[in-house]
């Protein structure tokens, strides 16, 4: 999680774990990518699904 890994080397950056945000940069090596498979008609059509099971659960009980 790219967003956990920002949040730890910030906290280290402040407690002086790491001497600077240059040094961070020089560590950091993406492990992967993630790139979409899907075509953009199935992504629609399961996203729509999607939008319409949320939708339904936050009514429901109302």
């Amino acid at each position: 999680e790219t967003t956990a890994l920002g949040a730890a080397f910030l906290a280290g950056l402040a407690i002086g774990l790491y001497p600077s945000q240059a040094f961070i940069a020089e560590s950091w090596r993406a492990d992967g990518r993630f790139t979409p498979q899907l075509d953009p008609s199935t992504r629609r059509r399961r996203l729509d699904g999607w939008a319409e099971a949320v939708g339904r659960v936050r009514t429901r009980g109302r």
